[in-house]
């Protein structure tokens, strides 16, 4: 179906175009140097990223949050892109959610729509991913607001140079194990930080219950 308390992320680099790669952001663009996993399973949506802030082949943090929880703490986003354009695009996300009632594919839909139009915004390099409890969505500057597919009994959505390994972990453990939510991202989180070179293994991880 069509439609990241930040201290500092990850950057973006050229790089020869895969095309339909899903960290691709057009003209050879992608998204690198994190890892963004969200997994919805049951009552509970989780989700997590790396604390690795990567400038060349240098490190340049171990201990960045790339996640945050908005209005009033009902929902998760996690960003993978630089420092300043995160800031810009909570802000303008968490100002979407107070103007349509935390109505997240609405407010989704309408940051897409100033994302793909705005003359300043639609320099933003990035990728974000947005969930409540019932739903999640991948966005980028494209004006795609994506809706993972069912997996199993549930679904997951990842983004940055990590996310296709932590996508392979969090699927087979999904469609192969009773784990929980937390479970599943906790163990994907840790193969993907394995493998990226641009992901560490100091994770930070938000839970959304149902119920909240």
């Amino acid at each position: 179906m069509v439609y990241g308390d930040i201290l500092g992320c990850v950057r973006t680099e050229r790089k020869i175009s895969v095309s339909g790669h899903p960290l691709d952001l057009g003209e050879g663009r992608r998204v690198r140097s994190t890892t963004v996993l969200c997994v919805r399973r049951g009552d509970s949506v989780v989700m997590a990223a790396d604390g690795q802030v990567t400038l060349g082949a240098t490190v340049m943090k171990h201990s960045a949050k790339k996640i945050r929880r908005l209005y009033n703490d009902k929902i998760l986003a996690g960003f993978a892109g630089s420092t300043a354009d995160a800031f810009s695009l909570f802000t303008r996300f968490e100002s979407k959610l107070e103007q349509y009632a935390g109505n997240l594919g609405r407010s989704a839909v309408e940051l897409a729509k100033d994302w793909r139009t705005d003359k300043l915004l639609r320099q933003v390099q990035a990728l974000l991913i947005v969930a409540d409890a019932k739903q999640m969505f991948l966005l980028s500057g494209d004006g795609d607001v994506i809706e993972p597919d069912m997996v199993a009994d549930g679904a997951i959505a990842t983004i940055g140079s990590g996310g296709s390994y932590a996508l392979a972990a969090a699927t087979a453990l999904m469609e192969n194990s009773a784990f929980t939510a937390r479970e599943i991202v906790e163990r994907s989180m840790k193969i993907a930080a394995e493998i990226c070179i641009y992901s560490n293994l100091n994770v930070t991880i938000e839970e959304l219950k149902a119920a909240e």
